[in-house]
């Protein structure tokens, strides 16, 4: 199995199963990208409310297509009714967030529950019928690349590649208007097409992701690469490369999985795939992840120790608690004895003087020291320039 794997992630496991690979990879770097704006403008539930307002369109398209006399299974139809009850869905909540009193999220909740309920009562009345291909329809809910052909895939692929290509081209934009959209409007951008052209985007993705994802985990393909991405970088052309790039590690990896189980729901496969790759940046991203917040903790409370210990032998008595004990005996400043070294005796006085100069300074510019801690801060040279402590030292001469 794991031959078979690596054959499938190297694009050697048959053309069709390579085809649908690239088609996965291509959506969920579209998905990381494009969620990158619905994350900073703070609207990740709207993309909930577009995947479960595509189900209708996907019902009613098969319902059209098969009336039609053609096949009820066609994706572009499928996607076409998925994309019009999306937008359709997304101008729902618009009205009812503009011309009622509930909030957003409220219109959100009330305009998903109606349209997945409809969804739901048109397939029902769809497994009554004789019509072929019906049973399908159930890879639109968690997603399926086993049943996805190479004609589809590249329908999938080409779809976000241009979702792509629109929304790298409008970054600085998009940007601009997800940041804050006054400034954009200064600069006489439209912000309300650019708006529109973000949620568009997300429409395209949501709806072309339908029958590899799944309606109900697309949202995942859409928001766990950003707020991953987020944990290393703050900077928007990074963080939009990076959700790119573990957006299509998901598709990637996850794709490949799927495509060696096939029983199993290609959707549920990519969005663990994805959520493996935000606890690994939860956990060690450098300045935004878990181990890096203990770390800095661990080091302030050391530093801390270190400071209290030191004022304490500055006055000529033993540190206070046992960390700060512990803390400058480790750094030699104290003996075996307990007495102080002479390379104790020097970071004391220097420590002591820092705390005078903290105080001075506390007491001329109280305000501004606030933003500093003279235990666990950096060194006051570090901080305040020459010239300020220059002043404050023949404050204490």
């Amino acid at each position: 199995m794991p031959d078979e794997f690596f054959a499938i992630l190297t694009f050697q496991g048959g053309y069709n199963t390579s085809i649908v690979l690239v088609g996965v990879i291509a959506l969920g770097i579209g998905g990381g990208i494009i969620g990158v704006f619905s994350f900073l403008r703070k609207r990740a539930l709207i993309s909930d409310a577009i995947s479960h307002a595509t189900l209708p369109g996907v019902a009613s398209a098969f319902l059209l297509g098969t009336t039609l006399g053609g096949s009820g299974q066609n994706l572009a139809l499928l996607i076409a009714g998925a994309a019009a009850t999306g937008a359709l869905g997304v101008l729902c909540v618009q009205w009812i967030r503009d011309h009622t009193r509930l909030p957003e999220d409220t219109a959100i909740g009330t305009v998903l529950s109606v349209f997945f309920g409809l969804g739901i009562v048109l397939l029902s009345h769809i497994q009554t019928l004789q019509a072929s291909g019906q049973a399908g329809l159930n890879s639109f809910l968690l997603g399926s690349t086993a049943a996805l052909m190479a004609g589809e895939a590249q329908l999938v692929g080409g779809a976000a590649l241009i979702a792509i290509l629109i929304a790298l081209l409008l970054l600085k934009e998009f940007g601009a208007v997800a940041f804050d959209e006054e400034f954009a409007a200064t600069l006489g951008w439209p912000v309300a097409q650019l708006d529109l052209a973000m949620i568009g985007l997300l429409l395209a993705i949501v709806t072309i992701g339908l029958k590899t994802v799944g309606l109900v985990l697309i949202i995942a393909l859409v928001i766990i690469p950003p707020v991953a991405a987020h944990f290393w970088t703050i900077k928007l052309s990074r963080l939009v490369v990076l959700a790119g790039v573990f957006g299509g590690l998901a598709g990637w990896i996850g794709g490949g999985l799927s495509a060696l189980l096939p029983d199993m729901p290609a959707g549920a496969v990519i969005v663990l795939t994805a959520a493996a790759i935000f606890v690994f940046s939860l956990l060690f991203a450098p300045r935004r992840g878990v181990i890096a917040w203990v770390m800095r903790q661990l080091h302030l409370r050391i530093r801390a120790a270190s400071v209290r210990g030191l004022l304490a032998m500055a006055a000529g008595y033993l540190p206070p608690d046992n960390l700060s004990y512990r803390v400058v005996r480790l750094r030699g400043y104290l003996d075996g004895d307990a007495r102080i070294t002479e390379s104790g005796a020097r970071a004391a006085g220097k420590m002591r003087r820092q705390n005078q100069l903290w105080q001075v300074y506390r007491n001329r510019h109280p305000d501004a020291a606030l933003a500093f801690s003279p235990l666990a801060a950096k060194p006051i040279e570090d901080v305040l320039p020459p010239d300020i402590i220059a002043a404050l030292e023949s404050e204490i001469r």
